[in-house]
């Protein structure tokens, strides 16, 4: 025999599955409504299959409501024992609470149907006929909602019939709240769009974003204003926090691994920069560019740390990047730019995006649109581990941008079978076709593995790779080449240099520029290098070929001294974006001009964003 505890639960089941059919077919009777007209308007043949089956849709929903009725009225009569009443007054504050949230989202989904068909209007189709079209295929955006208004309705309404919980006045005022809270924000947030029409290139992020923050302050309000309402505001479901938290963690990884372009904008407003033309030639067999320059000196633009973030929170900021790129490109003119590393900061939260994709792409197209000839080294943030492409998947994404495609950047389709990731050499020949300078890309890897920030370095088999280019090239000329090296993170010859200096040691040529220590890299070093010695500074200074090595990864460090012979230069970085308030730092920001002259010697110039600015 049933006792009276297991009746109410049987009882409540039955009357939640008859409020999910009343529900069910409530919305579909609304979905063929539209049709119906639609049907009409157009005097289509399916508009009495159609009719008919509304009427079948309304039959059903009249006959689930009488049924919910009927029962209700015979439950009006019913005393319940005090566990009944516990077990009811659990289920009207689970429906109450619901029936408020999808009150907000139905008002957040009607007015995503909105905007999304202005959309259309305003920058897309123009046929009325089209437009609705559109509209009843994405009308399944509302349905959904409504379906779980319609039974949460239903079914509070119930609870609070057998009940009298929550209070019926405080339930509809906060009701009301919400309704007209939601329409208020969401009509605020399509009258902005339609306003700033013309500013917005990417209106679905928008809204977004306003979405995301509207959940936000839904959630505010179901911490807060909702309490008064209900008997507990909040219970913990260690299942359904566990389902939530995995949604939202799969949806935030999903969302900031997108490929989103918002500086496209300023891209296509660039204007090709004035330069030299010089031979490019290619060699696929053993991966190397040679240029041949045209003019008696040939002048090397050095960028570094970029910091692209390619998301819609970093668009200012990478937008302030590109500019202060194209400032240097333009008053420098140069014949070559090189980067050396961290194009882009695929770094979750700090940035909005995981993608190293779009960012790069994006740097690639505004290098192509100002017509000079540039190449990088890698940094350690291009492939963060979270990042959406890996070494190998971004590898051929730069393949696709390479020499062959774009004219312009010198991405080497075959690469030495050693460590790290495009390794690369140019050469820079004289007119009259002998070797002027041999420019040595080389990767100085991301991370051992071992520890936070614990970088790699420049390993053995690079160093080996390295020495056997320069002593090749040698024996070719018959002479000691001249060569300088481009890389990301600092030898530790950087750290041994700036600490002779500062102790005011004789070994140690200072040129200009700083190494401030404090503001030295996210470790606060004054140095951030690796804590493994590489043997590239020792190889280089016995074979006595290479005179200046070049870097960057030290956003504030920016100064060139000379160390037994080779010239160590940091490059001014251009990050607005990666180090914590350093958009409104100047005093670091900007590049270096490499000057090659015929007889193989060359100048370097520091150029100050904010001294031709």
């Amino acid at each position: 025999m049933e006792t009276m505890d297991q009746s109410i639960k049987k009882d409540i089941r039955n009357q939640r599955i008859r409020s999910y059919a009343a529900a069910f077919f409530g919305v579909m009777a609304v979905s063929d409504s539209f049709w119906v007209v639609y049907d009409a308007v157009n005097r289509r043949v399916e508009f009495f299959p159609v009719l008919i089956l509304l009427a079948v849709y309304v039959f059903l929903v009249c006959f689930f409501a009488k049924k919910i009725m009927k029962i209700e009225r015979s439950a009006a009569e019913h005393t319940y024992a005090q566990e009944e009443y516990e077990y009811l007054r659990a289920c009207s504050d689970q429906y109450i609470k619901r029936l408020f949230n999808s009150i907000a989202f139905l008002t957040c989904a009607v007015f995503i149907l909105i905007n999304s068909e202005m959309s259309l209007f305003l920058f897309g189709i123009s046929k009325p006929a089209e437009l609705v079209e559109c509209f009843l295929a994405n009308v399944i955006l509302v349905l959904i909602p409504l379906f779980l208004f319609l039974k949460n309705m239903i079914l509070s309404r119930i609870m609070i019939r057998r009940t009298g919980l929550p209070d019926t006045h405080k339930a509809k005022r906060y009701a009301f709240g919400i309704a007209v809270s939601s329409v208020v924000y969401w009509t605020s947030v399509t009258l902005a769009t339609v306003i700033l029409r013309n500013r917005i290139s990417a209106r679905g992020d928008i809204l977004m974003i306003s979405g995301i923050v509207f959940f936000i302050l839904l959630l505010v309000a179901n911490l807060t204003l909702r309490r008064r309402i209900t008997y507990r505001n909040l219970l913990f479901n260690k299942k359904r926090a566990a389902i939530i938290t995995a949604a939202v963690l799969a949806f935030s990884f999903t969302f900031l691994k997108r490929e989103t372009w918002y500086t496209t904008s300023y891209i296509e407003s660039v204007s090709e920069v004035p330069h030299n033309t010089h031979k490019i030639e290619y060699n696929d067999d053993t991966g190397v560019y040679t240029i041949s320059s045209s003019t008696e000196d040939f002048k090397i633009l050095h960028l570094t740390d970029i910091h692209l973030g390619g998301s819609l929170t970093s668009s200012l900021k990478d937008i302030k990047a590109l500019k202060a790129c194209y400032a240097e490109i333009l008053y420098t003119q140069p014949d070559l730019v090189i980067v050396t590393g961290d194009l882009c900061f695929p770094m979750g939260i700090m940035s909005m995006s995981l993608n190293n994709s779009a960012p790069i792409k994006q740097f690639a197209a505004f290098m192509e649109k100002t017509g000079i000839p540039w190449a990088f080294t890698y940094g350690n943030h291009d492939t963060e581990s979270i990042s959406a492409l890996n070494d190998a998947e971004l590898d051929e994404v730069f393949r696709s941008l390479s020499y062959k495609t774009s004219g312009n950047l010198l991405y080497p389709y075959t690469q030495p079978d050693i460590m790290g990731r495009n390794n690369q050499i140019i050469e820079i020949q004289n007119a009259d076709g002998t070797l002027n300078t041999a420019l040595v890309l080389i990767d100085s890897n991301t991370y051992t593995g071992k520890g936070l920030n614990d970088y790699d370095y420049i390993h053995d088999d690079q160093v080996q790779w390295y020495e056997s280019e320069i002593r090749k090239r040698n024996e070719e000329a018959g002479h000691t080449v001249n060569s300088l090296v481009f890389f990301h993170v600092p030898l530790q010859e950087y750290r041994t240099a700036t600490e002779l200096y500062l102790a005011g040691s004789s070994e140690v040529k200072w040129y200009f520029g700083e190494n401030p220590g404090d503001h030295g890299g996210i470790t606060n070093e004054l140095v951030c290098c690796s804590d493994y010695p590489s043997k590239l500074f020792d190889t280089a200074y016995a074979l006595g070929s290479t005179t200046g090595f070049f870097c960057g990864h030290d956003h504030y460090n920016n100064a060139s001294l000379e160390y037994k012979g080779i010239r160590l230069t940091y490059g001014m970085s251009i990050d607005y974006l990666a180090m914590p308030g350093i958009e409104n730092e100047t005093r670091q920001r900007g590049a270096e001009l490499i000057t090659l002259h015929a007889d193989g010697s060359w100048d370097l110039e520091q150029i100050p964003l904010d001294s031709i600015t």
